[in-house]
């Protein structure tokens, strides 16, 4: 279950990055003049020599990585997440995936976390430009405890990986020590009636969703996929064919992300009802990050009700 205090999975980032730094010199970091937002003031003061700023040139960014990890290195790239994977999508796929490059990309405030900066400064396309990818694996950790775990996983992990590492605070929901296992989405709450497939900052109100539905005798199991891809298909598989419909969550476009990922593989080897809540193909408006995921139902009672709705479109 969560934790009642909540963490900016930025810190924990920079911290556990900072830490692996220290025993293993191949670690770089790039940033595209973003120390602020990225936490990366405290590797930039112990490791001056291993951070590299090339400023607001975020294709240039992922062509210096590139040519970082051709020399030995292992360069987490950093930066505010719509402008890392939407300004250099070519040099992701071209640079990076097609040629199967040792590099992180670490994509800063993804979703709606810079709230009313609005559209253009929001990240809800992200999963689905990289998703589309070959060979480009996609991991969104939901607290702290596994974005640390994370981050050591993608340091000796051979290809490039996207980090998803969220802004908007959320409560830990992974025990202490738990290992991340890539492509395996974690159990959080058992139950039979239907599933709750949650990544990043919604899975704890995944949680929060099934204890309210359990206290109206819904007993929802709660997914973690904090690996969108690989996907884990096989806990897929066993929701749709032991619960009786899955409701997916995501500070994302319903478009091409985990929703789409989980409903592609659902619909040709065991069709379920389902629900896909996400931002549902618009633009957003102005607001606190708060405001928009209540506007778009990403909340605990968002997700509750969508459960609510698909146990009853079953039993009709």
């Amino acid at each position: 279950m969560t934790t009642g205090e909540t963490f900016d999975c930025r810190v924990a980032f920079a911290d556990e990055l900072r830490a692996l730094a220290r025993d293993d010199e191949r670690i770089v970091a790039v940033c595209n003049d973003s120390v602020g937002s990225s936490n990366l003031g405290g590797f930039a003061e112990e490791f001056p020599d291993r951070l590299i700023n090339v400023g607001i040139a975020e294709q240039d960014m992922v062509g210096v990585a590139a040519g970082l990890a051709g020399g030995g290195y292992v360069p987490f790239v950093c930066g505010a997440s719509p402008f890392l994977t939407g300004r250099a999508l070519e040099q992701i796929k071209a640079d990076l995936a097609y040629s199967n490059a040792h590099v992180v990309l670490c994509g800063m405030s993804p979703g709606m976390a810079y709230g009313p900066l609005g559209p253009t400064h929001h990240s809800i396309e992200d999963l689905a430009w990289l998703r589309a990818i070959a060979g480009m694996t996609i991991v969104v950790p939901a607290d702290p405890v596994q974005t640390r775990g994370a981050v050591r996983w993608a340091l000796d992990h051979a290809g490039p990986v996207f980090l998803r590492v969220g802004r908007f605070k959320v409560p830990q929901v992974i025990p202490d020590g738990e290992p991340f296992q890539i492509g395996r989405a974690g159990t959080l709450v058992e139950g039979d009636d239907v599933t709750i497939v949650a990544a990043g900052t919604l899975v704890s109100r995944a949680v929060e969703a099934a204890g309210r539905l359990r206290a109206s005798g819904i007993r929802a199991r709660v997914l973690n996929m904090a690996t969108i891809k690989p996907l884990d298909e096989a806990a897929v598989l066993a929701a749709a064919t032991q619960t009786r419909g899955i409701v997916t969550a995501e500070e994302a476009t319903v478009y091409g992300g985990l929703g789409g990922a989980v409903a592609e593989f659902v619909v040709q080897h065991a069709p379920v009802p389902m629900r896909l809540l996400g931002v549902p193909g618009v633009f957003a408006p102005t607001g606190e990050t708060d405001f928009l995921l209540e506007h778009f139902g990403l909340t605990a009672e968002g997700i509750a009700a969508a459960a609510r709705d698909l146990a009853g479109h079953h039993r009709g």
